[in-house]
């Protein structure tokens, strides 16, 4: 016959003294209270593991901080999940890791490996930008915070000031990315759902804004002005050589000589430095040939064919074109990706192969037919059109 158990009182709980050693008070079906000899109390559940039918005791908390009426409920719970063939024991150590890793699994953690796919698909300055705006605008306030706690309402105001101070394309973007880095999170299986899927609308729309450019028909201005201009022989060639080959401004800057194939006169760039992450073709034009002869004396003994002032190993900064633009007068008249549009729109003006167009500004074709630009034979095609263009330029740069 089952021994009988009185249930212990809150009394007898309160009024256990210790002893010279261990001793334990049943509370019936399995729980007990074990009295150390330094005077502290711990809840015990001694149990019967589901399938192997081991003895094991789960612990409950110490008394007084868990009361007899808590013990007795978590041992009603620990009871329960023992009913379904679930071991208390090995819930509540699964349950703890599953919270210590929710704890550990910060925001900034989850974007850092976002960030490390991420950063493979989108250009190295357009990276460089992205995680600047996270240190800036989201880290501060919540980085260390578990993704799994991260939410609408405090998102909000955190992106608030940004957005006050009118810079809502920036907002715009760490919107748009911070729902990157969430979706990423849900597929994954770090969290359920993303917290932060309708937080845009909280702010204003930005009003789109064209990069300032030149028309074609201004072109001899910026030119005589650039011929002029107190500017360093690296940031002229540099300027010259975005303009002519219609590059981007971090193409241009980290243009190196390795890249550069004289016998075929092409410059290869490749995936890895190009904003649609494909490698890059462009045929060099003779204007853009003696551009590279005045640099080599400068730095054909360095890797980087537009070096850096201050560090010489290091190429020039994609912002040196745009500086320098601003010193010479054209601030809110022309900025270095401008200079591409000036390109496409007179080569558009002029009626010249649309596909050719595309194929030299690296725009990706949704035609897969048309994304083979950068065959032998579609090169060789884009030469006239290059050519056309650098003499375009120097019809520009010629006084009268």
């Amino acid at each position: 016959m089952a021994k009988i158990v009185t249930p212990l009182t809150n009394t007898q709980v309160k009024q256990a003294r210790p002893r010279d050693k261990l001793y334990k008070l049943a509370d019936g079906e399995g729980l007990q209270l074990r009295i150390m000899p330094n005077g502290s109390k711990q809840w015990l559940l001694d149990y019967y593991k589901p399938i192997s039918k081991a003895r094991s005791s789960l612990s409950l908390g110490s008394y007084p901080e868990v009361s007899l009426a808590d013990a007795r409920k978590r041992k009603i719970a620990a009871r329960e999940l023992l009913a379904d063939g679930k071991d208390p024991k090995l819930e509540k150590e699964q349950q703890q890791r599953a919270d210590k890793l929710e704890l550990e699994t910060t925001l900034m953690s989850v974007a850092q490996t976002w960030f490390e796919v991420k950063k493979t698909r989108i250009a190295e300055s357009t990276a460089t930008s992205l995680w600047r705006n996270f240190q800036n605008h989201v880290f501060p306030k919540l980085a260390n915070h578990p993704i799994s706690q991260i939410n609408a309402p405090e998102t909000i105001a955190v992106l608030k000031p940004l957005a006050a101070k009118g810079s809502l394309e920036t907002t715009n973007k760490v919107i748009r990315h911070l729902n990157e880095v969430m979706v990423f999170a849900v597929n994954t299986g770090v969290i359920h759902h993303n917290p932060l899927a309708g937080i845009k609308a909280a702010f204003e729309t930005p009003k789109q804004k064209n990069l300032p450019a030149l028309k074609p028909s201004e072109l001899p201005e910026l030119m005589n002005t650039l011929a002029y201009a107190s500017i360093k022989i690296t940031t002229r060639c540099l300027i010259e050589w975005q303009l002519h080959t219609i590059t981007r401004a971090s193409e241009a800057a980290g243009v190196k000589w390795e890249e550069i194939d004289f016998d075929n006169r092409v410059w290869v760039i490749p995936a890895e430095r190009m904003k649609m992450k494909r490698e890059h073709i462009v045929p060099l034009t003779l204007s853009a040939i003696k551009i590279l002869e005045r640099m080599h004396p400068i730095s054909g003994h360095r890797e980087y064919v537009f070096p850096s002032d201050r560090h010489p190993n290091e190429p020039s900064n994609p912002q040196t074109a745009n500086a320098a633009l601003k010193r010479m007068g054209f601030k809110n008249r022309l900025v270095a990706h401008g200079m591409r549009s000036i390109a496409s729109t007179a080569m558009n003006e002029h009626g010249l192969n649309p596909d050719l167009i595309e194929a030299a500004l690296a725009h990706v074709d949704k035609n897969e037919v048309r994304r083979a630009y950068n065959r032998t034979d579609y090169i060789e095609r884009r030469r006239p059109l290059m050519e056309w263009w650098s003499e375009f330029i120097m019809r520009a740069s010629s006084p009268g």
